[in-house]
């Protein structure tokens, strides 16, 4: 049964008390050693490589799946006008093509993200980043914020789906609601931010959304903008990212080779 939004008001502000009740987080630690290589197959493993710059050149698009396939990255992130490209260029391999849907803004229709979803993976789109209506969180409409997450999860058909918060624009408060709303919506991710709205991954904001979607034990966190070094990515691991989004991938990953050569 669907909850009103005053319904969905008191189980936030319940899950708002859990979470600030929880013990506070050391600080986070420095970054880890570099990788030794073996480990080195793991990290590519969690990095979604991705371009959504709107000049993308097709031969662009290519480089990038090129790239991906070298280093066997777990995905190709992309508009959904490149995912019929990507998914040729991939056909075969263990990286998946990504889609982001709702793109940057997140202020389309449910049945327009919905619509966009379906396309993308009719096109051949293993998982959905969705952009949250950010909006309609912050004019506590959390109806409708959930039957905008549930829409795309429900037209993904069991493909993973991504809800990107934009926690740049959120109070911690914020980002609590938003990420309780998209696990309870079914969510496989919830991911800090787009990099078109200013700001950028924090250790600090992953921690919280860590936090607040631990209790379903199969909801996992994606730190996405401003993840341009090996350190900056070992930092949002350490504070509990399970995915990194990030247009860097390739020097992240040079970076993590040349420091392994070491051992």
């Amino acid at each position: 049964m669907a909850l009103s939004n005053e319904e969905w008001d008191t189980l936030i502000r319940n899950k708002i008390d859990e979470v600030n009740k929880l013990p506070k987080d050391t600080p986070v630690p420095s970054p880890s050693p570099p990788p030794i290589p073996a480990a080195n197959e793991i990290l590519a493993l969690i990095i979604d490589h991705t371009l959504l710059k709107p000049d993308a050149t097709s031969a662009q698009i290519d480089e990038l799946c090129d790239q991906a396939l070298k280093f066997n990255f777990k995905s190709c992130c992309v508009n959904g006008a490149y995912i019929p490209q990507v998914a040729r260029r991939l056909a075969g391999s263990s990286t998946v093509p990504c889609c982001v849907v709702g793109f940057p803004l997140g202020a389309s229709s449910s049945k327009v993200k919905a619509f966009e979803t379906r396309q993308a993976i009719s096109d051949g789109a293993k998982e959905i980043d969705m952009v949250l209506n950010i909006g309609a969180l912050k004019s506590h409409n959390y109806a409708l914020v959930f039957l905008d997450v549930q829409s795309v999860v429900s037209a993904a058909s069991g493909h993973t789906v991504k809800v990107i918060l934009e926690t740049a624009l959120l109070s911690d408060d914020e980002k609590i609601a938003a990420a309780f709303i998209a696990a309870e919506a079914g969510a496989a991710f919830v991911k800090t931010c787009t990099g078109f709205s200013g700001g950028a991954a924090s250790a600090k904001d992953v921690a919280l959304m860590k936090k607040t979607v631990q209790y379903k034990g199969n909801v996992r966190v994606k730190a996405s903008a401003g993840i341009r070094s090996l350190e900056t990515c070992l930092e949002m691991l350490a504070a509990g990212a399970d995915r990194i989004g990030t247009s860097s991938g390739v020097a992240i990953m040079q970076k993590a080779e040349s420091n392994s050569d070491a051992y």
